[in-house]
């Protein structure tokens, strides 16, 4: 039986990401199409209570919404709130409790396990956004990247490599022998070799 993966690294490499963003930075564009860099945040923001609460199975009164990605609902404080929120989503998924059974996130019903998988995915590949979008450099563990590509990989063969909406866009052609970081990015309709241009 192999272990659940750990979402403390990718939380806390998510952090130190976002303590590295200006403010004048907010309004740059992001390898996800149409939108900005302050809108992914804030998208960072949704999912990381999302998932927490997911792990937790104590979901808001009236079920749950997809995380929204605008720029204008980045609550003022979110440079101190959302490392503790990060934090709190890593540790609410230590639990083993949190990876069995039935929950909800962005409005859909899920196993555990396969939610758990989700924020894993989101934490690397939207922390490889975020990097990419500030000229930062990215490494994620291979743990991580593996974690991923297991739940990713069959979800774009079931899609034919047309997407999936509310998670990721079509896939991106990738050859067979490139990094695995950069396959499970194509696999996430993204380009691997995307920048913002000059980053000021």
């Amino acid at each position: 039986m192999t272990s659940n993966p750990d979402l403390l690294p990718a939380a806390q490499r998510m952090a130190a990401l976002l303590a590295n963003v200006p403010d004048h930075r907010l309004d740059a564009p992001t390898p996800c199409a149409d939108t900005s860099l302050g809108a992914l945040i804030d998208h960072v923001s949704g999912l990381s209570l999302a998932f927490t609460w997911a792990a937790a199975k104590d979901l808001p009164e009236g079920g749950t919404q997809p995380p929204s990605a605008d720029a204008s609902s980045l609550p003022p404080d979110w440079r101190t709130r959302l490392p503790e929120q990060l934090d709190a989503l890593a540790a609410a998924w230590r639990s083993p409790d949190a990876w069995s059974g039935m929950t909800a996130a962005g409005g859909v019903d899920l196993p555990g396990e396969e939610a758990g998988k989700v924020a894993m995915n989101e934490l690397v590949v939207h922390g490889w956004d975020v990097a990419r979008a500030t000229g930062q450099s990215y490494a994620a563990g291979e743990d991580e990247i593996e974690s991923c590509l297991a739940f990713v990989a069959p979800t774009v063969e079931q899609s034919g490599g047309k997407g999936v909406p509310g998670l990721f866009g079509p896939a991106v052609p990738a050859p067979d022998d490139a990094p695995a970081l950069d396959r499970l990015i194509a696999m996430t309709g993204r380009d691997p070799s995307w920048t913002p241009g000059p980053v000021r």
